[in-house]
């Protein structure tokens, strides 16, 4: 069972302001990450086909269009596992919102546009067009994730046009360096 990854975009010299990283991930069926440790970091991920049963608290299932918020606080020991489909997840890392707050999971349910991620810093807006179909979509880093792999580049707002059928996240981020932020 592997676990192939693909770092999409790294910024954590606080360029992009809370955002650290942006990797694709593809499960094959039953593989995952193995038990590993987070702190002071929080984790969304957005499940693009496939599915994923989270392995921490009480769990979560995950379901393709399915978002997850993993704040990470003051630490957890977590797994995610691919299901009999495999997996394919874009996770996106954000210094932490409230790194002395106790770990928490959230799911979001086949969101549409905006996703309330609990932090003033950081906004995730989805859209799922069908190929051919013009999505509107606001202005902020655009991660086009198509049949072929996920690709991120700045938009400036306004229609965006799908080749494929795929999935549109758009991260709107405050521009400000964090204090840890080498200058």
């Amino acid at each position: 069972m592997t676990l192939e990854q693909a770092v999409v975009l790294t910024a954590d010299d606080g360029s992009l302001g809370p955002l650290l990283r942006l990797a694709e991930d593809r499960l094959e069926p039953g593989a995952g990450y193995g038990p590993h440790e987070h702190r002071a970091v929080d984790v969304v991920a957005v499940v693009v086909s496939g599915s994923v049963r989270h392995a921490w608290g009480a769990g979560a299932r995950l379901a393709a269009g399915d978002v997850a918020v993993l704040r990470a606080g003051t630490g957890l020991a977590h797994d995610e596992i691919a299901g009999d489909d495999g997996a394919r997840v874009l996770q996106t890392y954000l210094r932490a919102a409230e790194p002395t707050a106790a770990p928490s999971h959230d799911v979001h349910r086949q969101p549409q546009g905006w996703v309330d991620l609990g932090r003033t810093d950081a906004r995730l807006c989805v859209h799922r067009p069908a190929g051919g179909q013009v999505a509107d979509v606001p202005a902020g880093l655009l991660v086009v994730a198509g049949p072929g792999g996920a690709a991120a580049r700045a938009q400036p707002g306004g229609p965006h046009r799908a080749a494929d059928p795929g999935l549109l996240l758009v991260w709107q981020l405050d521009p400000a360096r964090p204090d840890w932020a080498a200058f």
